[in-house]
């Protein structure tokens, strides 16, 4: 339950001995960081010292640290290279001043506590915290124990989420699984790997609801004009509207979408390229798996259970254009440039008139993400389906060229020119195999648009991973996209663009 009133979260747990007792001191550790308090209580041989000790042990990855008791010690501190615990207990304190004699205040100072019979000195206690209680469970088993863990102050906001994976992870079947950290990226999400006892795996997503930032255009935050996912209800639509239509997107097992917590099929590691670049092949056959999408009729809205109606949004003129002005508010700072306000206006209007025809063409699904990192390659397979798909909670309703610039201009491998040409080609005709008015001259027109687009947004998005985020590691294919950037806008079509960037930016490509 969570007391939002009082700030406050609590969660009972029923455990039936005491391996399950250290079983959840050692779940809950993964909790804990460098300056949290947590007090321990119960009554005398309720386990607050096996409790205290398993938790200990796990901190500090070493299941042969003794941990004592502190009774008669009063503070007993154990430090590694990433952390210190002090354990203490109160129980012969008779008030706070003691503590200050004993040298409790730069004791504890950035470090993680764990305090038995904490009510004798109240004062100490932050108010932000986690308190544990351990009490008898079962007159029939003494060995089992009902822990109420309440979260005070911002732990209440970090318990919630806690509790809500492990009664997710409970409920779906997957308690048992052992966990292992996959990775995160870019956003806020990050992923594990989940392994039953019999070899069974998934991916386990976590994804909480993400807050509406600050606005900063018609009253709407950047997320909101951009049109970005704010909860996993987009993903579960999507996945499952892919694999209806002929993709091989993950299923999924299990979800709480409140919580943003999803279990989905494990597509495997094996990717579309290897130390020398991308692999012809698979390129070619994620090409002709847009083909294949983009040559069917797609609905806007699809059903979700249990959370109703998901209805894709629009790739719309706001949207594109927030996009592009990431350039100018990141990318132009991160080059040491400026750009007057007037040039401002004009760039905004340049791209407005190139993206007219964009916007108002007939729209597909447009994934937005559709580039190495989220392809997987599955030789299982056969056909388009050997091509999974794993991010397009951002999917869009927008122009089919978006996600083959997306493919052709990979932001994160080069993609040579003689396989960008022939990753258009292949597409055209399997578009125009399933319909004969398919125009190739309008959609080059729109793909080279397009991918000067994502080149110019995606050139803004790296350089606020670094100066926002603090990811420097994303600066790594700046050089790429920006190769990129300077091809597209060699199109025709986009000489005004082009001339802008050469008036405006004259060192925007310079190294350093």
């Amino acid at each position: 339950m969570t007391d939002e009133a009082a700030g406050k979260t609590v969660w009972r747990v029923e455990v039936k001995d005491e391996a399950a007792t250290a079983a959840l001191a050692q779940d809950l550790a993964s909790l804990l960081e460098n300056g949290d308090t947590v007090t321990l209580a119960g009554d005398l041989g309720a386990g607050k010292t096996t409790f205290a000790r398993a938790l200990i042990r796990k901190l500090m990855e070493d299941p042969a640290v003794e941990a004592p008791s502190p009774t008669f010690t009063l503070m007993q501190v154990y430090e590694s290279d990433q952390l210190r615990i002090v354990h203490a207990d109160f129980y012969r304190i008779d008030s706070s001043s003691e503590l200050s004699g004993l040298g409790w205040e730069e004791a504890v100072e950035d470090a993680i506590v764990l305090v038995e019979w904490a009510e004798r000195a109240p004062e100490v206690l932050p108010p932000d915290r986690l308190d544990v209680r351990l009490s008898f469970a079962d007159v029939d088993n003494r060995d089992a124990r009902r822990v109420t863990i309440s979260g005070h102050g911002s732990f209440a906001q970090r318990l919630a989420s806690f509790k809500a994976l492990r009664e997710f992870l409970r409920r779906e079947g997957w308690s048992d699984a052992k966990r292992s950290f996959l990775m995160g990226d870019a956003s806020t999400r990050a992923y594990e790997t989940l392994e039953k006892p019999d070899g069974q795996r998934a991916i386990l997503m976590i994804s909480p609801p993400r807050p509406d930032g600050p606005p900063i255009r018609y009253g709407k935050s950047y997320s909101a004009i951009a049109r970005l996912a704010e909860n996993v209800k987009p993903f579960v639509a999507m996945a499952n509207g892919l694999r209806a239509h002929g993709l091989s997107a993950p299923e999924i097992y299990g979800q709480d979408i409140a919580a943003g917590l999803l279990i989905v099929e494990d597509l495997g590691r094996e990717g579309v390229v290897n130390e020398n670049g991308p692999i012809h092949e698979r390129y070619l056959e994620a090409a002709g798996a847009l083909a294949h999408l983009h040559s069917q009729p797609l609905p806007d809205t699809l059903p979700v259970d249990g959370a109703g109606n998901y209805h894709i949004p629009p790739y719309d003129m706001d949207a594109l254009l927030v996009e592009v002005d990431l350039l100018l508010e990141w990318y132009v700072a991160h080059k040491k440039a400026s750009v007057a306000s007037g040039a401002r206006a004009i760039f905004a209007n340049l791209w407005r008139q190139a993206l007219l025809e964009i916007a108002s063409a007939q729209p597909t699904w447009t994934l937005r993400d559709y580039h190495s990192p989220n392809l997987i390659w599955l030789d299982g397979r056969e056909g388009i389906k050997r091509v999974g798909v794993i991010d397009f909670q951002d999917c869009v309703l927008g122009h089919p060229a978006y996600d083959m610039a997306s493919l052709g201009q990979d932001a994160r491998v080069t993609v040579p020119d003689q396989l960008e040409v022939r990753l258009l080609a292949h597409y055209a005709k399997l578009r125009r195999d399933a319909d004969e008015t398919f125009d190739m001259a309008a959609f080059a027109k729109a793909y080279m648009t397009l991918a000067a687009q994502r080149a110019t947004k995606v050139l803004g998005i790296f350089a606020r991973l670094n100066q926002r985020d603090g990811k420097p590691q994303y600066l790594a294919h700046m050089p790429r996209v920006e190769a990129y950037l300077k091809k597209s806008l060699r199109h025709p079509a986009l000489a005004e663009i082009n001339a802008w960037y050469e008036a405006n930016l004259p060192g925007l490509f310079s190294d350093g």
